[in-house]
């Protein structure tokens, strides 16, 4: 599951854009992560604040 901090986001978007399944939506100043969400992790190396964080496994 991806985890956002949101005292470490600076709600830039970077993550939203490198999402392949669209996954990720900025809805004014947060992070909203959808159910499509594949883990696949592009989001968390790409944040720039490191304020994405990859938790657990989909079971």
């Amino acid at each position: 599951m991806i985890t956002v901090n949101r005292y470490v986001c600076g709600y830039c978007g970077a993550c939203v854009g490198v999402c392949p399944v669209c996954a990720l939506e900025l809805v004014e100043t947060w992070i909203e992560v959808s159910d499509e969400c594949i883990e696949c992790g592009r989001c968390v190396k790409l944040c720039p604040t490191g304020a994405l964080s990859l938790e657990g496994a989909k079971g």
